[in-house]
């Protein structure tokens, strides 16, 4: 009988997880499957599944969040080097990463997922002292999921985040930023910039159509400035995954990246607040494994 320690957020989302979660444990047993369920709803608390797993033998963990919460955990995961494979149930408001491994929501898929599915080695991203698994970024944008009200972002999900970005737009202004990879270097005024690994990021399926998360490197877009009803227009070729051809859109690959602006600005990293600029980003090719359909 294999065993998985069970992380969930109870707030992720509409906060309906904690509501299934018995069907989620007879799902299990069902497959001849244990589950250890482990409640975390901030950093802290995430830090504890650490412990239950040097004390119990289990063969795997899952996490039932969002993008902010398996970070967390794939963070956990990293710094105490415990090489175990990582299952999803995705329930947060956020879930680009489990929609780019077509993940589906439903318990039942997502069950049969972990314990018949495939593993695959995923690449992951290294910024400074901290890892992400699907993006880092900063500028235009980034501030949005950390200021969105929480009410606001259980009643209408994602598009509290596009109402909150739509409403700065007017106090938005471009940063010089200074962005270093092993082929080049651009020193530009820019809105944003987006280093990826999946290529889906705030529900746009394809920001960069050929990214891979296990080809050893990482999908840098970079939105230079430009006018408002330019910025607009941006937006909708965004929605329409025609951008890479403007000539506000840079799209490059890079295995070392290197980012400095003389202003003080603040990363993202999966949707979670990340270090401030300068930032040194690297990529840790295959690092962890993950149950995929």
């Amino acid at each position: 009988m294999r065993k998985f320690i069970l992380v969930y957020n109870p707030i992720s989302g509409d906060a309906s997880f904690k509501f299934k979660l018995d069907n989620v444990i007879e799902a299990f047993q069902k497959e001849d499957c244990i589950i250890i369920p482990l409640r975390v709803s901030n950093e802290q608390e995430s830090d504890a599944f650490i412990m239950l797993v040097k004390e119990i033998a289990v063969d795997g963990i899952i996490v039932s969040g969002g993008d902010g919460t398996i970070h967390s955990v794939i963070n956990n995961m990293l710094r105490q080097e415990i090489d175990l494979p990582l299952g999803i149930i995705p329930s947060g408001t956020s879930n680009d990463f489990a929609a780019y491994l077509q993940l589906d929501k439903n318990i039942d898929t997502c069950v049969e997922t972990i314990t018949k599915g495939q593993r695959k080695r995923i690449d992951v991203g290294k910024v400074n002292d901290e890892y992400f698994f699907n993006v880092a970024s900063a500028g235009l944008m980034t501030s949005v999921a950390h200021n969105a009200d929480s009410m606001l972002k259980n009643t209408l999900g994602k598009i509290a985040y596009y109402l909150k970005g739509l409403g700065e737009l007017p106090n938005f202004k471009a940063l010089k930023m200074r962005i270093i990879t092993e082929q080049q270097i651009i020193e530009e005024d820019i809105f944003l910039f987006l280093i990826m690994n999946s290529g889906t990021v705030g529900g746009f399926p394809n920001l960069v159509p050929h990214a891979k998360i296990d080809d050893g490197k990482l999908d840098v877009l970079i939105v230079k400035k430009c006018n408002l009803p330019e910025l607009m227009s941006l937006f909708i070729s965004f929605l329409k995954g025609i951008h890479c051809n403007s000539k506000y859109v840079t799209c490059l690959q890079a295995e070392t990246i290197y980012i400095e602006c003389a202003e003080e600005v603040e990363s993202d990293l999966d949707g979670e607040l990340g270090p401030k600029l300068p930032l040194s980003v690297t990529i840790l090719p295959r690092k962890i494994e993950v149950f995929c359909s």
